[in-house]
């Protein structure tokens, strides 16, 4: 009997052990997806890393990754390839899930697309997992009758998407990525795509200008693009 009660006391002793160690590594694992911004809930009240910023915040809109078409399946076992490159719109992808719950408010805003309030050159496509990691019957109630949905799991690969919901901006005329990041509002995430927008276009003039000089000769560092001390002090004496 002494035997069996020491037995007993060794394997309680190590599903304690077992038990607190999966706990452990659940917390750490929660809080490794609350850090991406996945899975996050609105209700709770805590602020979510918003960021739409060049993909490795690079300075220039030719140093952007590359972007890829979108194929896989659609919410009727129909098979979808939807091209974002070598087009002339732009496309922003809204990595959404079923089982997301701060998803659920990015489903609802995008039923609406005349309140989305984005540019005219912008269109939403959401991709999800593929079916075996979502539910398909859910994805069903939750997507908008007119927004298109491709579920692949190897654009979220492609993409290198770290959890959902997240977004990609993609400039279709260069086949490159222009922005990503996630919020926890649909109105996060417009304000970033527009300051997306407004940095890209101060980065084409900036690169018309640099063409303009070059083709006129004047090389980065050249004297006659910088005023000389003397000359501003004079500018500023009245």
């Amino acid at each position: 009997m002494g035997v069996l009660v020491a037995v007993e006391a060794v394997v309680l002793v190590l599903l304690t052990l077992l038990v607190t160690g999966l706990l452990r590594s659940h917390a750490d694992i929660l809080r490794q997806l609350h850090a991406l911004g996945a899975g996050l809930d609105p209700e709770v009240g805590i602020e979510s890393p918003v960021a739409l910023r060049p993909r490795g915040d690079v300075a220039r809109a030719n140093e952007f990754g590359p972007a890829h078409d979108i194929a896989g399946a659609g919410l009727r076992d129909d098979a979808l390839i939807v091209p974002v490159v070598g087009v002339r719109h732009r496309t922003l992808l809204a990595f959404l899930s079923s089982g997301c719950l701060t998803c659920r408010a990015f489903w609802e805003a995008l039923a609406d697309e005349r309140a989305l309030g984005l540019p005219d050159d912008v269109r939403v496509l959401a991709v999800t997992m593929d079916a075996a990691e979502e539910s398909t019957p859910a994805l069903r109630e939750l997507a908008p009758p007119d927004l298109p949905v491709v579920m692949s799991s190897d654009a979220w690969r492609t993409y290198d998407v770290p959890g959902s919901p997240y977004f990609i901006l993609v400039d279709g005329a260069s086949g490159r990525v222009q922005g990503e990041g996630t919020g926890v509002t649909w109105d996060q995430v417009r304000n970033l795509i527009l300051q997306a927008g407004d940095d890209m276009v101060d980065m084409a003039r900036e690169a018309q200008v640099d063409h303009e000089l070059l083709a006129a000769g004047v090389a980065p560092g050249d004297p006659s693009l910088y005023r000389r001390i003397d000359e501003v002090e004079g500018a500023t004496q009245p």
